[in-house]
């Protein structure tokens, strides 16, 4: 499997907003649904959204409901999440992965190294 390639991370102020984007394989991209997900150290990690081969039907964690869009662009292979209202306990690693019912697919073993968001107070 081909790693994804995440991007977009960096430090923002609390309220702020980044966009991250994710590049994956064209098959992955297109067999199943991409997520995000979220890490942060001594945390397990979360999934944040998710968005199926359609684009038309996303999902959202409940924590980022109205203020995190997830969308995709099937002809580039990308998925982005815009971030909007940032808060500091957002401040993680952010990856990209197929998902399966908000959870990672069984058998995906091929992270990339993600992106990191940083929050500041």
């Amino acid at each position: 499997q081909a790693q994804p390639v995440e991007s977009g991370g960096g430090l923002v102020q609390a309220g702020g907003s980044l966009r991250l984007s994710c590049a994956a394989s064209g098959r992955t991209f297109s067999s199943y649904v991409m997520g995000w997900f979220r890490q942060a150290p001594g945390k397990e990690r979360e999934f944040v959204a998710g968005i199926d081969s359609s684009g038309h039907n996303t999902y959202y964690s409940d924590s980022v409901t109205g203020r995190f869009t997830i969308s995709r662009d099937s002809a580039r292979n990308t998925v982005t999440l815009q971030m909007s209202s940032l808060k500091p306990e957002e401040t993680a690693g952010y990856y990209c992965a197929p998902t399966v019912s908000r959870a990672v697919r069984t058998g995906f073993a091929s992270w990339g190294q993600g992106t990191q968001v940083t929050v500041s107070s």
